[in-house]
């Protein structure tokens, strides 16, 4: 992997650790909050970081699929994984098997 590959390999993780993160706080979190107890606030809040950050996602695979050469189905994986949750992790643990990367 060149120095370059590596450096889109980074930025795709850490944007795909933060998206699942977030997401997570806003299943597990946040909208808890707004339905249990009426504290719609923290939707609010992570849902608005969640967004960003989901839409960062998107932005960063197509660029990291062309330098890393991604298939269109490893692509597409890549894109599915961003609306399951814990999808990015796992999506990203066989990235970093694929390309022998240590956390």
């Amino acid at each position: 992997m060149t120095e370059d590959q590596l450096t889109w390999y980074k930025r795709f993780k850490w944007i795909s650790i933060t998206e699942g993160i977030s997401f997570l706080l806003l299943l597990f979190i946040a909208m808890p909050l707004k339905y249990i107890f009426d504290w719609p606030y923290a939707v609010k809040v992570v849902g608005w970081a969640h967004g960003v950050l989901f839409m960062a996602y998107f932005i960063i695979v197509i660029p990291t699929a062309i330098k890393l050469g991604w298939s269109l189905s490893r692509t597409f994986m890549a894109f599915l994984a961003s609306v399951l949750p814990f999808g990015p992790f796992v999506f990203e643990k066989n990235l970093s098997k694929k390309y022998q990367i240590q956390a």
